[in-house]
């Protein structure tokens, strides 16, 4: 993950807001990942649109779509943002 976390390097300021954010079920966001460890998705998911299909203790998951298929994602809410 070296190579791949440098890409991050910059993005580490996490704010007590973005800890406490809540998202409804059903909401379409889009994957941020920070230089984070708690909860970060695998970088391949990076920038990419899904929806919140339910919680999972604080965490979220979110179904994303890779080409033909579906995928499942578990990410914290430090990475999400509400997409427009």
């Amino acid at each position: 993950m070296n190579r791949q976390t440098r890409r991050l390097k910059g993005k580490s300021v996490v704010t007590v807001a973005e800890y406490v954010k809540t998202f409804k079920v059903g909401d379409k966001v889009v994957i941020r990942p920070k230089a984070k460890w708690i909860g970060q998705p695998h970088l391949r998911y990076s920038n990419r649109h899904g929806i919140v299909v339910e919680k999972r203790g604080k965490s979220y998951v979110v179904e994303v779509r890779d080409y033909s298929t579906t995928k499942k994602v578990v990410v914290s809410p430090i990475h999400l943002v509400l997409s427009v």
